[in-house]
């Protein structure tokens, strides 16, 4: 795995930050269950100084709210995307990356083109198989249970930047 390069992560969220089961309201919103862990995990790679991008087909407003307390900023969620690499591109010249420097996560035929641009494609343990096929990485954890947080943990500690600082996490969260 190339993760000595790696300097921001993006991923989608149905599937890979959640399980993928939606439960939907009379009010047409979509209501989704998130790990705490890889809300963690997020949250170190914010404190260490990593840009994170949301990108998703979801639309709901509560993916915006979840992601804002996880550290992620509102102008780096993308909602209902249809074409993610568009979206990829914009996040990547926001911070002056290359491709090849963003880890994504992915879990279904949608992500395969960014995954393919990336470079560090990951994928849960139960991604769609043309998921697999691509993924440089395909975690030990499903989505929704701590995929997020196993790699983005494992970068940062290759790296020697999974560090907690007390302080800055009070300032931050």
């Amino acid at each position: 795995m190339r993760l000595d390069n790696i300097k921001a992560f993006a991923f989608d969220i149905d599937g890979v930050a959640t399980e993928g089961t939606l439960l939907c309201t009379t009010e047409g919103d979509f209501l989704r269950i998130y790990d705490a862990k890889d809300g963690f995990g997020i949250r170190m790679a914010v404190m260490n100084g990593y840009p994170v991008a949301v990108i998703t087909g979801g639309s709901s407003e509560s993916i915006r709210i979840r992601m804002k307390a996880s550290g992620v900023k509102p102008e780096d969620v993308f909602l209902h995307c249809r074409n993610k690499m568009e979206e990829f591109s914009i996040f990547c010249e926001r911070y002056g990356l290359l491709p090849k420097e963003v880890m994504y996560f992915g879990d279904d035929v949608p992500d395969i083109e960014v995954m393919q641009a990336c470079g560090c494609g990951v994928c849960p343990s139960d991604a769609v198989v043309e998921v697999q096929k691509v993924a440089d990485w395909m975690t030990d954890a499903p989505g929704g249970k701590g995929c997020l947080r196993e790699a983005i943990e494992k970068t940062l500690r290759k790296q020697g930047k999974w560090i907690f600082n007390p302080e800055t996490y009070k300032k931050q969260f």
